[in-house]
C-alpha cells in the first residue's frame, strides 16, 4: 500500500486497515508505520513486541511529540502508560520507551520551528 506523505487541502483519506501499511523495522521488536499527516505534523503507528525497547534515545530538539496508547503498555522511565493514555513531549526533551507486555500507539510529531 502506497500512501501520500500529506493529506492535502480538500482531500479526504481513509486507511481501513492500519496493518496493511508496510512497517519499517527500527530495531529488534520495534516497527513503525508512517501515515499521511498534515503540514507540520508527522503521523505514525508504533508496535513494540513484548520486552522491546526503542533502539536509541529519542531526542526532540526543535519539535514536540505525542502518542496515544491503543493497547498494551508503554513504559517511560519508571512510569507505565496503558490503553487510553496520552503522553506529550515538548521541544528540548528526550525519552526511550520500552514495553514488557507489547504495545501499539499512535504518535504525532509537531514541527514547532518558526
Amino acid at each position: 500500500m502506497s500512501l501520500p506523505e500529506q493529506v492535502l487541502p480538500g482531500q479526504i483519506l481513509a486507511v481501513d486497515d492500519i496493518d496493511e501499511v508496510p512497517p519499517a523495522e527500527l530495531g529488534p521488536g520495534v516497527q513503525v508505520r508512517t501515515l499521511p499527516g498534515m503540514p507540520g505534523i508527522r503521523t505514525w503507528v508504533i508496535d513494540l513486541e513484548p520486552g522491546a525497547e526503542w533502539p536509541d534515545l529519542d531526542v526532540h530538539e526543535t519539535y514536540g511529540e505525542a502518542y496515544f496508547v491503543v493497547r498494551g503498555e508503554l513504559i517511560e522511565g519508571d512510569r507505565a502508560h496503558g490503553p487510553g493514555a496520552y503522553v506529550a513531549f515538548g521541544p528540548k526533551t528526550s525519552h526511550r520507551p520500552r514495553t514488557e507486555t507489547g504495545v501499539r500507539a499512535f504518535g504525532f510529531n509537531y514541527d514547532v520551528t518558526p
